[in-house]
C-alpha cells in the first residue's frame, strides 16, 4: 500500500465526531479498542463533554452505544444524530467506507439490526421478499457468503453456500425460511434453534412434545407497577443521579421513614430531592392523572414510578422509564373498555407470569389464576396446554402476550383479527420475548397530555410548586372536590385538553347534548346584544382563556365552600343551600346543564336535617373462627353492629384482617388462611368481654395461649406467626400444587389455602396436556426457609382412594415431561405446611400404591 492509500484509509472517519454513551458501563477492553480504531482513522473524540450539550450544539455526529437505554437517546434521534453499536466501527473499517448506521442501530424496533443475511436454495420471489424484510427491519443482505454473514436461509444443507459454511467453519447459522417468516409475523426476533439445519426441531418433533422455555431478563426489576420490597443497594458508590433533582410525588403514598431512606439513597447517587415540580429534573409518581405528571411530561422531564426508581438504585444504570411498561406511571382508571375482560394465563412461568398478571391488572382487566367459561381471553406462550384445549372448547379468545403489551403500550385495545396476536410459531415458547415492548410515547401524549392543552403550570408562577393552587385547579377540572387526580380518561369523562372542555363550576354550552351532536358545525356568529348575530372576528379561544382566568381567581372560594359543604350539619356560615349547582354557579340564575345535574350525588342533595352521622373507620378488622356465641342470625347481626360501633369490623376475608380470633388453635380454613398474613391472634374471649363492657379493649391482653393445641398439632404458634411475617403470603410462591377433584373436604378449601400462601393451584382430572409450572420464585425469595431443591417438585394432594389412585401414574408422566419431580401427598402435608409456615417434607406424607394396598390388606 502506497503513502496516498494509507493516508486515505486513515481519513475514513475524518468527518466523524463521536462520543461513547454509558461509558462507565462499557468494558475497558472494548472501550480501548474502539477509541484506538476511531482515532487512528481520523475520528474526533468529543471527550467528557456533556452529551446533551453536544447534541444541542451539533457538536457530535455519531453516538456509539450498545443500547438505546441512555437519557439522551430521544434527543439524539430527534436531532437526526445516528446512534450506532460498536460493530459499526469494525464494519466500516472492513468495507473501507462508512457503513449504513441504520443496520447497526440499537433501536429495539429494528430487531434484525446487526444481522447479515444470505439466501441459498430459495426461489427468486421468496428471496426478494426476504431481502426487503431484512432491510426494512435494520438488517443487511449479502449475495455471497462472507465472514460478515450471520445467517443463511436454506431448505437443505446441500447447497454450495451451506457447504462453504461447513468447510470454513464459519460462525454462521443456517436456518429454514420459516424462521424469517415467523419473526416478521410476530414483529420480534425469535430464537433460531428450532429452525436450524441440518436437523430442525420444527420438522423432527411432534407438536405436543414439551417445548423448552427460553429465559431472558427483559422484565427483570419491572414485574410490578408498585414495588413490594425496598431497593437492594449495597455499599458500592452510586452516581446514577449525578447533578439531578428528583421529586417524590404525594400520590406515591409512602411513609416518612421510606421517604427519608429514598432521599438518602438519591443523595448517595449524586442527586437531591425537591418539592417543586419546576425545579425537578425527574418526577417519581404513581398515576398519570396527577397535575404534577402532566406538568413534568409537558416540560419534557423524565417521569417514572417507584419501581423504576428502585431499578436505578439497585443497578446504578440508567434506563428509560418508557423502556419497560411497568416502569412508567399507570392510569388510575385503566384502559377504557378493558374492565370488561377476564384474563387468564398459560405456559408463562416465573417472572414472565408475574409481569403479565400485573400488566393485565394495570390495564384495568380482571386476572384469574384458574380459567372458567366466563373468561374472555387466554394469553398463552404456545398452543399446547390443558387451558388451551379448554379455551377452544369454550370459544375463549386465545392470544399471545403481545396483544396485552401492545394494547397497554398504545393505550388502545388492539384488534384480535391482527394475525400478530394469534400466531404461535411451532416449537417456540413466546415467553422468551416477554417484556420487549415499550411505552408508545406519542400515544401517551395524545391521551394524557395532548398538544395545545392548557396546563396548570401556565397560570402558576415559577418557583416552588404551589400545591394548594394545583389542588384547587384539579378540583375544577375533575369535578371531584378535594381530589388531585383527574378522571380525565374514565369512559364517563371528557379527555383532558383545555379548561373549557372539562366540567367546571359554571355550566358550559359545550356540555349540552344538542351542542355536542350538532351538525353541521355551529355558526361562528356572536350576539351583539340586540338579538342580532354578527360574524365573530376571533375564535372562541379568547373567551375560553378569560373564563379560565376568572375561574382561577375564584378557585380559593370554591375550594373553601366544598370543604364546608362536607362538614356534618352543612355550611356553618350563611346557611346551606340544598343543591351544589346553586352554590357553584356563584350567583348565576341559570340552571346548569343536564350533564352537570346528573353528576350531582345523593349526598349533595340530601337535606341536612336527615344527614346521618357516618361511622368512624374501623380500628380493627377481625376474622372469627370457631366462635360459639351466636346461636341465631339476629343475635349475630346485632353483635356485629355493636362491634362495628366500637371500631371492630368483623370480616370474612383473611387477606385484609388485622386480628384473628379463635377459642383455641384450629385447623379450620379461616384459621390457616388468615395465618398466612400474620395477623394478631387472640382469644374469642376478647369478643365476649368487648360486648359485655360495651367498649373496645386492648387486644394485646387477650393473645391466644393454647399449649395443648400446639402440642397436639406439633408446632409453635408464635414461631408460625413470625415466619408468616417474613413470608408475607409467599410461602408457596413458585410452587405448583394440584388437587384431585374429589378430595376430602372439597378442593375449594385447599385452593384457598394454596393461593393465600402464594402458590399456584390447579385441579388435576387426569388430562396430561397441562404443563406443570413449579419454578424458582426468584432472587427475592432467598430469605425464605425453603430448601433450594424444593422448587423442582410438583405436588398432587390426593385421597388414597381407588378413584384417585388411577390418576397418579398420569400425574407422574405429566410432571416428568417437564423435567421436574412429582410428589403425591395426603392433605396433612398441605395443612401442616400452612400451619407451621414452613416448607418441610417428610416421607410419611407421601402416598404410594403399595401403601394403599397395605392399608387394604390390613382392613
Amino acid at each position: 500500500m502506497d503513502h496516498d492509500e494509507e493516508a486515505a484509509e486513515q481519513l475514513l472517519f475524518s468527518q466523524v465526531s463521536y462520543q461513547i454513551a454509558n461509558i462507565q458501563h462499557t468494558p475497558t477492553d472494548i472501550l480501548g479498542s474502539l477509541n484506538t480504531a476511531l482515532k487512528s482513522n481520523g475520528a474526533d473524540d468529543c471527550g467528557q463533554r456533556a452529551l446533551a450539550e453536544l447534541i444541542a450544539s451539533n457538536g457530535v455526529t455519531h453516538i456509539i452505544s450498545t443500547t438505546s437505554d441512555f437519557p439522551e437517546y430521544d434527543a439524539a434521534t430527534e436531532a437526526l444524530i445516528p446512534v450506532v453499536k460498536p460493530e459499526w466501527v469494525t464494519a466500516s473499517i472492513a468495507k473501507g467506507r462508512l457503513a449504513n448506521p441504520r443496520s447497526y442501530s440499537p433501536d429495539p424496533r429494528l430487531f434484525f439490526s446487526g444481522l447479515v443475511l444470505c439466501c441459498a436454495d430459495i426461489p427468486e420471489g421468496d428471496k426478494d421478499a426476504i431481502m426487503g424484510g431484512v432491510l426494512a427491519t435494520g438488517g443487511l443482505y449479502s449475495s455471497s457468503v462472507t465472514k460478515q454473514v450471520t445467517h443463511i436461509v436454506a431448505l437443505t444443507m446441500d447447497h454450495e453456500k451451506c457447504q462453504i459454511v461447513l468447510k470454513k467453519d464459519l460462525k454462521c447459522k443456517v436456518v429454514l425460511p420459516h424462521w424469517f417468516d415467523d419473526c416478521l409475523r410476530i414483529g420480534k426476533r425469535l430464537d433460531e434453534d428450532p429452525y436450524m439445519l441440518p436437523d430442525p426441531e420444527i420438522l423432527r418433533k411432534k407438536p405436543h412434545d414439551p417445548i423448552v422455555e427460553t429465559r431472558k431478563l427483559d422484565m427483570e426489576g419491572a414485574t410490578s407497577a408498585r414495588p413490594t420490597e425496598p431497593p437492594r443497594v449495597d455499599t458500592r458508590e452510586l452516581d446514577i443521579f449525578k447533578g439531578k433533582k428528583i421529586m417524590l410525588n404525594s400520590d406515591l403514598k409512602i411513609g416518612s421513614h421510606l421517604t427519608g431512606t429514598l432521599e438518602d439513597l438519591v443523595a448517595r447517587g449524586g442527586g437531591s430531592t425537591t418539592g417543586s415540580i419546576h425545579k425537578a429534573d425527574i418526577l417519581i409518581c404513581q398515576y398519570r392523572e396527577s397535575a404534577e405528571y402532566r406538568t413534568a411530561s409537558r416540560a419534557g422531564k423524565e417521569v417514572g414510578n417507584l419501581t423504576w426508581l428502585y431499578y436505578l438504585l439497585t443497578h446504578n444504570t440508567w434506563t428509560n422509564p418508557m423502556r419497560r411498561l411497568l416502569h412508567y406511571p399507570i392510569s388510575q382508571y385503566g384502559l377504557p373498555g378493558f374492565n370488561k375482560f377476564r384474563i387468564s394465563l398459560s405456559n408463562y412461568n416465573g417472572e414472565a407470569r408475574v409481569y403479565l398478571e400485573n400488566l393485565a391488572i394495570a390495564a384495568g382487566g380482571a386476572f384469574t389464576k384458574t380459567m372458567k367459561e366466563d373468561n374472555t381471553h387466554l394469553i398463552t406462550a404456545h398452543q399446547h396446554s390443558e387451558k388451551c384445549d379448554a379455551a377452544r372448547e369454550w370459544n375463549i379468545n386465545m392470544v399471545n402476550h403481545l396483544w396485552l403489551e401492545d394494547s397497554y403500550a398504545k393505550w388502545q385495545i388492539q384488534a384480535l383479527s391482527n394475525p400478530r396476536y394469534t400466531h404461535f410459531p411451532p416449537r417456540t415458547n413466546l415467553s422468551g420475548i416477554v417484556g420487549q415492548t415499550q411505552i408508545d410515547k406519542h400515544a401517551v401524549e395524545r391521551h394524557f397530555f395532548p398538544q395545545g392543552s392548557i396546563e396548570e403550570s401556565d397560570s402558576i408562577e415559577t418557583g416552588p410548586l404551589n400545591a394548594r393552587r394545583l389542588e384547587q385547579l384539579d378540583q375544577q377540572n375533575s369535578g371531584l372536590p378535594g381530589s388531585s387526580i383527574l378522571p380525565a380518561f374514565s369512559p364517563n369523562h371528557i379527555p383532558y385538553r383545555t379548561h373549557s372542555e372539562n366540567d367546571t363550576p359554571r355550566a358550559s354550552k359545550l356540555h349540552k347534548p344538542d351542542a355536542a351532536l350538532r351538525t353541521p358545525a355551529a355558526s361562528r356568529l356572536v350576539t351583539n346584544g340586540n338579538g342580532a348575530e354578527t360574524p365573530s372576528t376571533t375564535s372562541s379561544r379568547g373567551a375560553k382563556d378569560r373564563a379560565a382566568a376568572k375561574l382561577h381567581d375564584q378557585a380559593a372560594d370554591i375550594a373553601l365552600y366544598e370543604k364546608e359543604r362536607k362538614r356534618v350539619g352543612g355550611v356553618i356560615f350563611g346557611g346551606r343551600r340544598k343543591t351544589s349547582e346553586d352554590a357553584i354557579s356563584n350567583g348565576s340564575k341559570k340552571r346548569s346543564s343536564p350533564k352537570n345535574e346528573g353528576a350531582v350525588t345523593d349526598e349533595d342533595t340530601r337535606d341536612p336535617k336527615r344527614a346521618k352521622k357516618s361511622k368512624p373507620p374501623p380500628a380493627m378488622r377481625m376474622l372469627l373462627t370457631g366462635y360459639s356465641g351466636w346461636n341465631n342470625n339476629k343475635k349475630e347481626a346485632e353483635d356485629k353492629s355493636r362491634l362495628r360501633t366500637l371500631g371492630i369490623m368483623v370480616t370474612v376475608d383473611p387477606t385484609n384482617c388485622t386480628h384473628l380470633a379463635a377459642p383455641s388453635v384450629l385447623r379450620t380454613k379461616k384459621f390457616i388462611c388468615a395465618l398466612a398474613y400474620a395477623p394478631m391472634i387472640i382469644s374469642t374471649d376478647y369478643v365476649v368481654d368487648c360486648l359485655a363492657k360495651n367498649e373496645r379493649l386492648e387486644p394485646e391482653e387477650y393473645l391466644l395461649d393454647d399449649p395443648a393445641g400446639e402440642q397436639r398439632l406439633d408446632f409453635q404458634l408464635s414461631t408460625s406467626v413470625s415466619r408468616a411475617m417474613n413470608h408475607r403470603g409467599r410461602l408457596l410462591r413458585g410452587i405448583s400444587i394440584y388437587c384431585t377433584e374429589g378430595i376430602k373436604g372439597g378442593w375449594e378449601t385447599y385452593k384457598d389455602v394454596v393461593e393465600c400462601n402464594g402458590g399456584n393451584f390447579n385441579i388435576f382430572k387426569g388430562r396430561t396436556g397441562a404443563v406443570a409450572a413449579s419454578k424458582a420464585a426468584g432472587p427475592d425469595d432467598e430469605a425464605d426457609e425453603m430448601a433450594a431443591d424444593e422448587v423442582s417438585y410438583v405436588y398432587l394432594v390426593s385421597n388414597p382412594s381407588p378413584a384417585d389412585v388411577v390418576l397418579w401414574s398420569k400425574f407422574r408422566s405429566m410432571v416428568a415431561e417437564t423435567g421436574q419431580h412429582p410428589r403425591i401427598t395426603d392433605t396433612d402435608w398441605l395443612l401442616n405446611t400452612a400451619l407451621r409456615q414452613e416448607l418441610h417434607w417428610d416421607d410419611k406424607y407421601e402416598l404410594k400404591e403399595d401403601r394403599v394396598n397395605d392399608t387394604k390388606d390390613g382392613q
